[in-house]
């Protein structure tokens, strides 16, 4: 499906498609109810920080992500074969202060699990230097590691009868996952002189591994369009920029581009980034922050009902839980500490999604959801706080509870993303 897509899209066609990156139930649900609205394949990505073989963040292996996947896509409706999975930033990044020789065995042992679990879309991202690395990463280092996990992946499909379903990804210039750290006001486009090196490169390293056949299923190339966010701003599109870039796209033999961190652009940027050959698109903190809207909004609401005994009283909780255990957002958030409470409530880089798993945080959500469920929220609370919903409520179009609010707010991020993929 993603071969067709990138040539569709380099022929000229206004078609792509947008990564789900994160690993949150209501998050995926909600994308996989906006997929069988649009009858349209459904990419999710996991990334090495989230799932390893080691459990990452979320404590699942890639198999056990790909059940709980099919049991969301069981639950929603959604055909299994619509969907695509894919492993984003799979290289030695969460090993990075180990030697290159540990590293990147414990990056083809990810690998091999991504694949034999069932991953068909793979990014293979080697751009972070280890820990006895030579500064800076050459290029070349970059191109040869991303070559030898391309083996462990081609090696990985062969064995499990899954020979030539494998699709990649590659680029050296990965945006910090999550937005960036500090405050951005300009970005500067991949030129297409960095482009065509990478590209080059790699093709080269795949060759001397005798890896012609892979080669011919890489479909992107991670470039930097010149889209960013950081804990208060957006840096939009601005397609002039990318006018070279988007030349290059002719003439790369069939890779289209893909973007990182394009959270929070307007309509109209991720239409025109579709159109300028940035094929596929990467969403993430978006969702999860659109989740806390949805979250918080119930939360005030619960407060300004009679009649609760049991309160969750989630933000206290959220507050508490991530002062307990700032590891996730202390070293993102280096602001005043009067400034400290606005960023980890709010912030675009939504570091509070980490903290959705916390066993308090967890029962306090499951509290709220039960508090709220029991009749229908009342109509000018909702309109105060779900003002778009509302409408919808009113219209007939969307029920009036807790569960299907927060996926028709999530469901807003996920509709813009449709639209420019599918719908122009």
């Amino acid at each position: 499906m993603l071969q067709e897509l990138i040539r569709a899209n380099l022929g000229g066609e206004a078609r792509g498609i947008y990564a789900i990156c994160s690993a949150h139930g209501l998050v995926l649900e909600a994308a996989m109810e906006q997929a069988l609205a649009d009858d349209s394949p459904l990419l999710i990505e996991a990334t090495a920080n989230q799932v390893n073989q080691f459990g990452g963040y979320t404590g699942m292996q890639p198999a056990d992500f790909f059940d709980y996947v099919a049991t969301l896509a069981e639950r929603t409706g959604l055909d299994a074969s619509r969907i695509i999975l894919g492993g984003d930033h799979l290289g030695p990044v969460c090993w990075q202060k180990e030697p290159a020789a540990e590293a990147m065995t414990k990056a083809r042992d990810l690998i091999d699990a991504y694949v034999t679990a069932g991953f068909s879309k793979i990014h293979l991202d080697c751009s972070m230097p280890c820990a006895d690395d030579v500064l800076p990463l050459a290029d070349a280092v970059i191109a040869a590691r991303a070559a030898d996990l391309c083996r462990t992946a081609e090696d990985a499909a062969a064995r499990c009868g899954k020979s030539g379903q494998v699709v990649y990804v590659i680029g050296t210039e990965v945006p910090p996952p999550g937005g960036a750290k500090e405050a951005i006001t300009e970005l500067e486009v991949t030129r297409p002189e960095h482009a065509r090196n990478t590209i080059e490169l790699h093709q080269r390293a795949f060759a001397e591994r005798g890896l012609d056949a892979a080669w011919s299923r890489v479909v992107g190339l991670v470039v930097q369009p010149g889209v960013e966010f950081d804990h208060t701003a957006i840096i939009d599109y601005q397609p002039h920029k990318a006018t070279e870039l988007k030349a290059l796209a002719q003439k790369t033999g069939g890779i289209a581009f893909e973007a990182h961190s394009t959270d929070y652009q307007t309509d109209a940027a991720y239409q025109q980034l579709v159109r300028d050959h940035f094929a596929i698109l990467k969403v993430g903190p978006q969702l999860t922050f659109a989740l806390r809207e949805a979250l918080f909004a119930l939360s005030y609401i619960e407060d300004e009902l009679p009649g609760i005994g049991k309160k969750s009283n989630l933000r206290a909780v959220c507050e508490a839980r991530m002062q307990a255990q700032p590891g996730y957002w202390q070293s993102f958030y280096e602001v005043a500490p009067e400034q400290q409470p606005l960023y980890r409530r709010y912030s675009y880089s939504d570091r509070i999604r980490y903290y959705w798993p916390d066993d308090a945080v967890t029962a306090a959500v499951n509290t709220l959801l039960d508090n709220l469920s029991g009749a229908p929220i009342p109509l000018p609370l909702l309109s105060q706080f779900f003002p778009q919903e509302y409408h919808l409520v009113r219209e007939g179009q969307l029920e009036n509870a807790p569960r299907a609010l927060i996926k028709a707010r999530i469901r807003q991020v996920t509709a813009a993303y449709a639209n420019a993929c599918w719908k122009q």
